[in-house]
């Protein structure tokens, strides 16, 4: 007889269930929890990690993250507005810009203004400034894109209206297309803040000072001073996620509020 929908549904159910008690049961008996214990939890030798994990090493990560984001936001608004120009050397130049920084790798920029910038035209800048720059272009890439489809998503009959008003069209752009862009785009340019928390941690590639250190320091360090295995990097880890998650939550709170505004 042959079972029904529900039938078989259930069954799947059923099987999906014992191969994940299964496969569970296997790492358990696998694992040797002793090691374990010593090498990912061994939380009673992270003492001297504390407090500058959270007064410098957080501290620092929300500072980078910031700078990065200012200028990522000024940078992306310009060229999303280059983009749109009507002048073809504008767009082309922004078109240039958006495909190369987000083409290379955003560690390489860390080094082209942490070392090649400095050897090239002998300058020497500090390293609050090259997280500033190096965050910042590669951010500006990413957000063009973002607030160009903010932008193109504003109906143009409201900048219309505004012409028709008499409004410049600078400031029809200012004061109406531009601020509801930035509402429609929320949800992702949040994103895109937690994606700066995570690359601010490519400072790495920098001499830093004690002073300097952001909360991936902390725990690279921590491997090899503390013996405590992988547990200063789960710290480290712990605290991004004090970070990002309460971004992720904003997002998705951005996107359910854009979703009753469209019905």
């Amino acid at each position: 007889m042959a079972m029904t929908a529900r039938q078989r549904a259930r069954v799947s159910l059923y099987v999906q269930i014992g191969i994940f008690v299964v496969a569970v049961a296997a790492l358990a008996l696998a694992t040797d929890w002793k090691t374990i214990g010593t090498s990912v939890f061994n939380f009673g030798k992270i003492g001297p990690m504390f407090p500058d994990i959270f007064l410098v090493g957080l501290k620092n990560t929300l500072i980078y993250t910031f700078l990065g984001f200012v200028v990522g936001l000024s940078g992306g608004l310009l060229l999303a507005l280059m983009k749109l120009s009507s002048f073809p050397l504008y767009r082309w130049i922004a078109t240039g810009y958006i495909e190369f920084f987000r083409g290379v790798p955003a560690l390489l920029v860390f080094i082209a203004f942490g070392y090649g910038v400095p050897l090239a035209f002998g300058v020497q800048w500090n390293v609050t400034l090259i997280v500033m720059i190096s965050l910042g272009m590669v951010a500006s890439a990413y957000i063009a894109e973002t607030l160009r489809a903010g932008l193109q998503a504003v109906p143009k009959g409201q900048l219309e209206a505004a012409r028709s008003l008499g409004m410049p069209q600078w400031r029809a752009m200012v004061s109406i297309v531009i601020p509801q862009a930035f509402k429609i785009v929320l949800p992702p340019l949040t994103n895109e803040v937690i994606l700066l928390t995570k690359d601010s941690s490519l400072i790495y590639v920098l001499g830093l000072t004690a002073s300097q250190y952001e909360l991936t320091k902390f725990g690279r360090d921590g491997i090899s001073s503390l013996g405590a295995g992988l547990t200063p990097l789960l710290v480290a880890g712990a605290f991004y996620l004090v970070i990002t998650i309460p971004l992720s939550l904003l997002a998705r709170k951005f996107e359910s509020r854009s979703a009753r505004t469209k019905r």
